[in-house]
């Protein structure tokens, strides 16, 4: 009688010969997926943005369904598979702001849900970049969004030109802010004639670094405006400022008896707190005979450009140009450019503004896809993100 042996043994049938799971999968879970790109707004001319950059990379934009149901509430389908893909949502901002987020945060956890393996979200233009400090009794806005974007299953974030490279902090996960200088730069060395006269101009001393960065790659002087007709919002108080003046003491814990008499806090006095006020529009360097370029990282009221435009061309520049990565240009702001001394406003397509261009010849855009889609590209693969930063100063 043969002898039986118990223990472990290899098996004789070859891996080609093996049983195949359903689908055609030796393994229920797929060790190295491919990736989807997917577009979570739910209006056409805000899909713009992410035709091209699935053009640059080749791919087809992701099947899925993005919609506002009667009663406002936003709905996501998405029409394929996505388990075990990196999954990047491409979402640019239109102007009903909290739409778009709220599509996105559907969509990001409709794909958690659907077991995607990574979640990236590619947001050109951030929203409530400029609620990043504490207002009077306000809130930071700005980190409030990027918890949300993170409970909702976003691991990853790709944006562009942060109103505050600080915004970075809020976020659990990794964030890209790339730069759209190289592109606004070479637009200027392009399509401004003479643009070796020019010279760089902040529009006020908090943008003086980065107009500085782009002085000096484009070789040319840089000239400084001091002074505002309105408050900025580095001016605006923030209550740290406006200790209470007085406090009811009382002699006991318990309830405040109506007859009781009010006396002021014995704390320690503070110094008076002079006021601001803020001078008359100047010009630090001179500006005669030159092109102005103004930079900026977004321009949604104009009027601030308008006014330093006048200015500009009051102390003799003959050209005027206005160099900014996000065009909100909110309200009236083409009506304003068309009729003010501002020669040309440059933007990049962070923002779709295509109606704006239609009232405003005087708009013209750079396409930034490029990059976008390049980025998208790197993380995908595991590429060091280092070539895309190359050249890029720290205050750019």
């Amino acid at each position: 009688m043969p002898i039986r042996r118990f223990g472990g043994h290899r098996s004789l049938v070859s891996n080609s010969q093996r049983p195949k799971l359903s689908y055609g999968y030796t393994k229920m879970n797929i060790s190295r997926g491919g990736y989807r790109v997917f577009s979570a707004n739910s209006t056409t001319a805000c899909t713009e943005l992410a035709k091209k950059i699935t053009e640059r990379l080749g791919v087809e934009l992701g099947k899925s369904v993005v919609y506002q149901e009667s009663n406002s509430e936003t709905r996501v389908d998405v029409k394929e598979s996505v388990r075990g893909q990196d999954i990047f949502i491409i979402q640019t901002i239109p102007r009903d702001v909290n739409t778009a987020i709220m599509e996105l945060l559907v969509m990001a956890y409709a794909l958690k849900t659907s077991c995607a393996k990574n979640i990236i979200g590619v947001i050109p233009y951030f929203p409530y970049s400029k609620q990043c400090k504490m207002r009077k009794r306000g809130s930071i806005v700005c980190k409030l969004l990027a918890a949300m974007l993170a409970k909702a299953g976003l691991t990853h974030i790709i944006t562009m030109d942060l109103h505050q490279k600080e915004i970075q902090g809020f976020f659990s996960f990794p964030v890209d802010n790339l730069r759209a200088s190289p592109f606004l730069i070479q637009y200027i060395q392009e399509e401004i004639p003479d643009y070796r006269n020019a010279i760089i101009v902040a529009k006020s001393p908090s943008a003086a670094k980065r107009a500085q960065s782009y002085a000096e790659r484009l070789r040319l002087g840089l000239a400084v405006m001091h002074g505002e007709a309105n408050h900025s919002e580095s001016d605006m108080a923030d209550g740290r400022q406006s200790p209470p003046l007085s406090r009811v003491t009382t002699g006991h814990t318990g309830l405040e008896l109506p007859y009781q008499k009010h006396v002021p806090f014995p704390g320690i006095e503070l110094p008076m707190m002079m006021a601001k006020e803020k001078p008359p529009i100047t010009v630090v360097g001179d500006v005669g005979g030159r092109i102005a370029i103004i930079i900026d990282d977004i321009i949604d009221d104009v009027e601030d450009f308008v006014a330093a435009a006048e200015i500009l061309k009051e102390r003799g520049a003959y050209k005027i140009y206005i160099m900014a990565t996000h065009g909100l240009l909110s309200a009236d702001g083409p009506r304003l450019i068309e009729e003010s001394a501002i020669d040309e406003v440059v933007v990049t397509n962070t923002v779709p503004h295509e109606v704006q261009k239609l009232q405003c010849p005087k708009i013209k855009t750079v396409d930034v896809s490029m990059i976008l889609a390049e980025a998208i590209r790197r993380i995908h693969n595991g590429e060091s993100m280092a070539y895309l930063f190359r050249n890029i100063a720290v205050d750019d």
